[in-house]
């Protein structure tokens, strides 16, 4: 059977660029659309494979890596917003987990969903075999240049974060970073240099840490806290990438009998429901992250053309384990 990345490969072109000159959509120029829809006739592609039909079961995709929902709260609740617009729709939706090392087009076709929805870090490689398949994608909490994405605001979330740890008196703000190599962590990066860079206040490098891959993420925040926490120049506040590191962080202040926020300022991303709980409760950034959900669900079933990047606002929410802006300097 031929497929969209046959047709890519004598085109010249990406799959993404395929699909859209087959469906007819908007974005491209007339003679890249007259060349793709040369080379699938001639390769005796069927273009009816990719008519619009009535959408009824919608596939959820995550990385084996966010596959444990009890132990990453963050998909939990972007699974629960779109279970309930599927429900709501009369979509009937399945969880698969991707592994790079299983034949991902075979399980597919097991359960042969109509659109796909992929959450969270996804290799471009298996990124690419799903857009072969020709099937409606949209990406939540990722980003690729050929396809409708929808994302929380990372980089201004990121921004307000260390501004506020700034304006609370903090002058050395770390960061603890996971792996690069996902799109969100990329943007909360470069909301917390932006941070730094708007207040004149010189970045460290030796400040900014991307912890080191682990089994336990917890444990790897804990060795960057400890290391950090022995320098004679040590933060006085941490900005953590995400909340499940900023409650690691926490834990290590306590060991270390550090108080927290006089002695060093801890801030997450997401606010998840541990953060509210936490001891102190953690200042973090909330993500709706059920109306993610629901917005992936959305787009897949607007028949929308055009590739479009959403981004949903995040809000700062203040809590125990920073100072307050009125009172910088606290004394003790």
């Amino acid at each position: 059977m031929v497929t969209l990345r046959d047709i890519a490969h004598m085109a010249g072109c990406s799959v993404g660029t395929v699909s859209r000159a087959l469906k007819q959509q908007a974005g491209l120029t007339e003679q890249t659309r007259q060349q793709v829809m040369a080379v699938a006739e001639r390769l005796g592609y069927d273009t009816t494979r990719l008519r619009h039909r009535k959408v009824n079961r919608l596939a959820f995709l995550l990385h084996r890596q966010h596959s444990s929902l009890a132990q990453n709260p963050f998909f939990s609740p972007v699974l629960s917003g779109v279970e309930a617009a599927c429900r709501e729709a009369g979509i009937v939706p399945s969880v698969l987990t991707l592994d790079p090392g299983e034949p991902i087009r075979e399980r597919l076709q097991l359960h042969d969903p109509d659109v796909l929805l992929c959450a969270g870090y996804i290799e471009p490689e298996v990124l690419a075999t799903l857009q072969t398949t020709g099937k409606p994608l949209v990406l939540v909490d990722a980003w690729a240049r050929d396809l409708p994405s929808i994302n929380a605001d990372h980089y201004d979330g990121a921004r307000q974060a260390v501004s506020h740890l700034l304006q609370t008196g903090c002058r050395r703000v770390a960061m603890l970073a996971g792996s690069l190599a996902h799109y969100s962590i990329r943007e909360r990066v470069r909301g917390y240099r932006k941070a730094l860079f708007d207040a004149r206040v010189l970045a460290d490098p030796d400040l900014e840490i991307v912890l080191e891959p682990s089994a336990n993420p917890a444990e790897s925040a804990m060795v960057a806290m400890q290391q950090l926490m022995s320098r004679p120049d040590r933060p006085d506040a941490i900005f953590a990438y995400n909340d499940t590191t900023a409650l690691a962080c926490l834990h290590a202040c306590q060991l270390a009998r550090l108080r927290v926020p006089e002695d060093v300022s801890v801030v997450g991303f997401d606010d998840i429901l541990q953060a509210s709980h936490a001891s102190p409760a953690l200042t973090t950034l909330r993500v709706d992250k059920e109306k993610l959900g629901r917005a992936g669900v959305s787009w897949l079933l607007s028949g929308q053309a055009d590739v479009e990047h959403r981004i949903l606002p995040v809000e700062l929410v203040c809590r125990s384990s920073t100072r307050s802006v009125a009172s910088p300097v606290v004394g003790g």
